[in-house]
């Protein structure tokens, strides 16, 4: 692993860069960032991926971002949204004196480019953009939104920085091409990228903060230390030793079982965050042995997710098996929706295998072990799987290769992945048809349709359990269960607050 404690200007100044220059000088403060791997293309629009989230969050901004009660809170805009005519209207202000990195003035135009743009290439903007009839500059201060019916989860969707409603200036946004160049509205820029090295993003001296103190992602945001250094490290093992060393003062996604290693460690501090994601087995419903409701129903009926998540997680204050996708304590909990999770019944998935016409084709699953926990669990749904009559061609592949062929139908049947905590179930990958996986059924389509028209709480919840149920009956993808995140950070960070995605505004750095 390239350590950066040295010889670090020599190595930046020989890069070729897409970000504008390097400055020579050392920074004052910085921090190295152990993540679970490379990213990959690092758009925030167009990548759903977590890793990627959290890099370019702290580039580039939305209109809003949630509070620490998941409350959307005015980011880039100047307040919540005036609504009007009957929630088909959406006014929105902007902040006033924002720069982009390049040095020019956010004005309306940048903010209807980049959502339309949002509209178009985000897998979150498309599931909005068919209630959007219009996005236009009311003036050089003020956008509006014009819908053609109400949609109840827009102010959730333009907070969410994954998939993100990212604003950039107008001619950035209006390239059709894959994001390349890096200019956001955020605490840091990039300044630097080299694959399976790391990404080097400095303090932007022209950045203008939101108002308000900080809570979650919303509030008062200060760049304290000057460079954030974020550094792929596949092996879990390695995270941790490199915490322990002090070559990393923060690491993302630690096995629990490494937990201990932490015990009577005074310079190193463990963080638990929960509720923080639920994992997920998910189905191609495009093409392939999968597409048959029969066959994935079989699957359902064949996993153990208590086996999976004993050999993800060892202990069981790590993880919670439940069925329900929303946590107790959370409006959106039901356990009477559930019917199906956790059945571990080979004999009944033999019986749905022998009634689908299964004649025993390879199910290409995707794993990676750069999740440990997701690779662990591979192993075990591969053994139930396999005891009820399925052929299952496991393939491990680090992160970046699984997400790009999770995006051709022709490449997987299955794949493993999470999804973090998110206040609003539209916001959940698997409810977007254009997600991977592409669950579409008209049953569906029409339940999610009554349910994002809906503006009452209570009916809300009451069309989220249909929703539920369905996610059940036609077996789309298997929730395995909840679990909650450990990582670790350097005691000498002041500052952090624990949340699904980590962020490093607001933080400081002791010597």
């Amino acid at each position: 692993m390239l350590s950066f404690k040295s010889g670090f200007t020599a190595l930046a100044l020989g890069s070729s860069l897409l970000f504008g220059p390097v400055q020579a000088q050392t920074a004052k403060s910085a921090i190295d960032i152990a993540t679970i791997g490379e990213p990959g293309p690092l758009d925030p629009v167009t990548v759903t991926s977590d890793l990627v989230s959290i890099i370019t969050q702290h580039v580039f901004e939305t209109l809003y971002a949630f509070d620490g009660k998941w409350q959307a809170a005015p980011l880039l805009a100047a307040a919540l949204p005036e609504i009007a005519d009957g929630g088909k209207l959406y006014t929105i202000s902007l902040r006033q004196g924002v720069k982009f990195h390049d040095g020019s003035a956010m004005g309306a135009d940048d903010v209807v480019a980049s959502l339309q743009h949002w509209l178009k290439a985000s897998p979150r903007g498309k599931l909005a953009a068919p209630a959007v009839e219009e996005v236009a500059a009311k003036d050089a201060k003020t956008i509006t939104i014009k819908l053609k019916q109400p949609f109840a989860p827009l102010l959730p969707l333009l907070a969410l920085q994954n998939g993100a409603a990212a604003i950039m200036p107008k001619a950035l946004a209006a390239s059709s091409d894959t994001l390349k160049t890096y200019i956001g509205t955020g605490p840091y820029k990039i300044v630097e990228q080299k694959p399976d090295q790391y990404i080097r993003m400095v303090r932007f001296d022209g950045y203008t903060s939101p108002a308000g103190t900080p809570s979650g992602y919303a509030g008062a945001r200060k760049a304290e230390i000057e460079e954030l250094r974020f550094v792929p490290v596949p092996n879990a093992t390695t995270r941790v030793d490199g915490m322990l060393a002090g070559q990393y003062q923060f690491a993302d996604s630690l096995p629990t079982e490494l937990a201990p290693k932490f015990k009577d460690q005074a310079a190193v501090k463990p963080i638990t965050v929960k509720p923080f994601a639920f994992a997920l087995l998910i189905f191609n419903q495009k093409t392939g042995p999968m597409a048959n409701p029969l066959v994935r129903q079989a699957a359902q009926a064949a996993l153990a997710p208590e086996d999976m998540l004993l050999a993800a997680f060892g202990d069981p204050s790590f993880f919670q098996v439940e069925g329900s996708i929303y946590p107790k304590g959370t409006p959106f909990y039901d356990e009477g929706s559930v019917k199906g999770y956790n059945q571990h019944d080979p004999k009944k998935a033999e019986a749905l295998l022998k009634q689908a016409g299964y004649k025993g084709e390879p199910i290409k699953i995707l794993t990676s072990p750069q999740y440990d926990f997701l690779y662990k669990m591979s192993l075990v749904a591969q053994q139930n799987l396999e005891e009820a009559g399925f052929k299952v061609d496991l393939q491990v592949l680090d992160w970046a290769t699984l997400l790009s062929k999770r995006g051709d139908p022709t490449q997987w049947d299955g794949f493993f992945t999470f999804h973090a905590f998110v206040p609003e179930p539209s916001l959940i990958t698997i409810m977007n048809p254009a997600y991977p996986g592409w669950w579409d059924t008209p049953e569906k389509k029409a339940a999610l349709d009554a349910f994002n028209l809906e503006t009452d709480p209570a009916k809300r919840v009451t069309d989220w359990k249909a929703i539920q149920g369905l996610f059940y009956a036609q077996a789309p993808a298997i929730k395995i269960g909840e679990f909650y995140s450990l990582s670790a950070q350097s005691q000498k960070l002041t500052g952090y607050t624990p949340m699904g995605w980590p962020f490093f505004w607001n933080v400081k750095l002791t010597q």
